[in-house]
């Protein structure tokens, strides 16, 4: 079961449900191996002349035969399919919530195309694996070897002659897996590689025209293209060789144990009843097998698939000790050293006191830390050692989710949804009514150009809100942290790159939104700082503090 859990990146539930897929269809190949009994029987009568008389046996056998095949077949559908399906939205559900509860250092060490890749497609392989390849393989194999086994207590030569071929059949199968791993995962890589590249390309398409630049960059999307559709041929001729190979070997049993029956039936040593049995068992002994072959190579392919689903499902989050419980607003970073990568210190010792109703502003060169310093007091990554407490407070103990509760971020680079300005702005607060949200856009100055759009409040404003100017994107991000009302505010000069009027518009906003509160800033002007308490510089992983006034 565990074995099950760990391999195809299953549940409890799902390992339980494959271990019965897979028993369910050990049962539904031998029963169809149960007419070949009733026909053996018939035959032994015919030759006998005991058949008359037998007709309600036979038509009462038949009977029997067609209710436990439908009860069977029933059986292995609902195992095999309704199980998986049920378990591919159990299995869609986890790695959401377990997404959510990923640091971020997590995302920063993946692609985007990367993740979209093993949340949609790992996971549909592995739906489809575990209901269409994977219990009809085991089941195949089971099954055959029962036969298998029964057969040698009918006759045992003959039962050599009939399956000398499954383990060599299987040791090729065996021997073929390492290869079609690695075929498996350089495939894997030119799909993702394919996917970041056209990704890209839709993202960047405005600039490249641009700049003359979409021959050029569309020969690099064709390029890996063209990669893909080469690994696939690979992993194809890969699976043909060993899988073919297979195929034609198990063939040779069906002529084995027809040379071998002639030969004992000759001798005397076969009757021509057992012979006849073996000629049926033999051409149906390796049909289940054959058909699992041809998807042998899809359920190696898992592999690949399934530890890069466990690389999300099974890595560590950041823990809770302890319940939110923070007195005051007081950001306090003592000795704290902090790295993206192993021996790459960012920060290295910093401390400093960021107080409650006061401006902080973050300063340095850039590449400096100050975005590192502003996403750590949030708990967006764990530092190396040291301590920042919040409130007085260790943020390392609460839960991540819990403590974005009491911050307010706006940033240079605002995220916003392809839905309406209302329901944009409620993410600050998905509680609010809608006189809430509007007293928020006002703060923000947003009701203006609001007022102005085609449907007002209810304007779809397109992905990543295309349909707004950069002033105006940044102000409903404002409007999110009016609503959210938050006593913390971390603030990446939102008006740097701004024109002069939406800067004015935006920094009157923002005064409005900091009165009061703990707020962290990164300061990219002087007249940040010229507005801040105190004055944190960041340069080489050190932080020096400088007092105003």
């Amino acid at each position: 079961m565990t074995n099950f859990k760990q391999k195809y990146a299953l549940s409890d539930e799902g390992a339980k449900a494959m271990v019965v897929a897979s028993i369910a269809n050990i049962f539904y190949n031998l029963t169809l191996f149960s007419p070949v009994v009733l026909l053996y029987f018939l035959v032994r009568d015919m030759l006998d002349g005991n058949i008359e008389g037998k007709a309600s046996f036979y038509i009462s056998g038949i009977c029997i035969w067609v209710v436990i095949m439908a009860v069977t077949t029933v059986i292995q559908y609902n195992t095999c399919y309704f199980s998986t399906y049920k378990e591919s939205g159990i299995r869609r559900i986890s790695l959401a919530e377990k997404l959510r509860h990923l640091p971020l250092s997590f995302f920063s060490k993946k692609d985007s195309a990367d993740l979209t890749s093993t949340i949609m497609d790992d996971a549909a392989q592995i739906e489809q694996a575990s209901s269409h390849f994977i219990p009809q393989f085991i089941g195949s194999i089971a099954s055959t070897c029962i036969l298998a086994v029964c057969l040698f207590f009918i006759n045992w030569k003959m039962a050599l002659a009939a399956v000398w071929v499954l383990p060599i059949c299987l040791l090729i199968v065996a021997f073929s897996r390492s290869v079609q791993q690695r075929l498996g995962r350089k495939q894997s890589i030119a799909q993702i590689e394919m996917t970041e590249k056209i990704q890209e390309c839709l993202e960047t398409i405005r600039d490249l025209r641009q700049n003359n630049a979409q021959e050029s960059y569309y020969q690099e999307v064709k390029d890996k293209i063209h990669t893909l559709e080469k690994r696939k041929l690979w992993s194809e001729l890969g699976t043909g060789v060993f899988v073919c190979n297979a195929e034609m070997i198990l063939k040779f049993g069906i002529a084995t144990t027809a040379l071998v029956g002639a030969m004992l039936l000759k001798s005397g040593q076969l009757g021509v009843l057992e012979y006849f049995l073996f000629l049926i068992v033999v051409s149906r002994l390796y049909d289940p097998l054959l058909i699992s072959l041809e998807h042998f190579a899809a359920i190696i392919a898992l592999d690949v698939n399934s530890d890069r689903l466990n690389n999300i499902l099974l890595h560590k989050e950041q823990s809770a000790t302890e319940e939110l419980r923070v007195n005051g607003g007081d950001i306090v970073f003592d000795n704290v050293i902090f790295s993206y990568q192993d021996g790459k210190k960012i920060l290295d010792g910093v401390s400093f006191t960021a107080k409650q109703g006061e401006i902080t502003a973050l300063v340095g060169p850039s590449g400096s830390g100050k975005t590192t310093v502003s996403r750590l007091a949030a708990r967006f990554w764990d530092i190396d050692s040291g301590k920042i407490t919040v409130g007085g407070q260790d943020i390392s103990k609460v839960d991540p989710e819990k403590l974005m509760g009491i911050y307010s971020i706006v940033f240079q680079d605002v995220t916003l949804f392809n839905n309406t300005i209302m329901e944009n702005i409620r993410i600050g607060d998905k509680n609010a009514t809608d006189d809430q949200v509007k007293q928020a856009a006002a703060l923000a100055n947003c009701t203006e150009f609001i007022e102005q759009l085609p449907d007002k409040w209810d304007t779809i404003i397109g992905e990543n809100g295309k349909k707004l100017s950069g002033g105006e994107r940044q102000r409903i991000s404002i409007a999110r942290a009016f609503l959210k009302n938050a006593p913390i505010i971390l603030l990446d000069e939102a008006s740097a790159s701004l024109d002069v009027e939406n800067e004015t518009l935006i920094q009157q906003s923002i005064s409005k939104l900091i009165k009061g509160k703990t707020v962290l800033v990164i300061a990219h002007r002087l007249r940040t700082i010229a507005g801040a308490d105190k004055i944190i510089t960041i340069k080489d992983g050190k932080a020096h503090v400088e007092m105003k006034g």
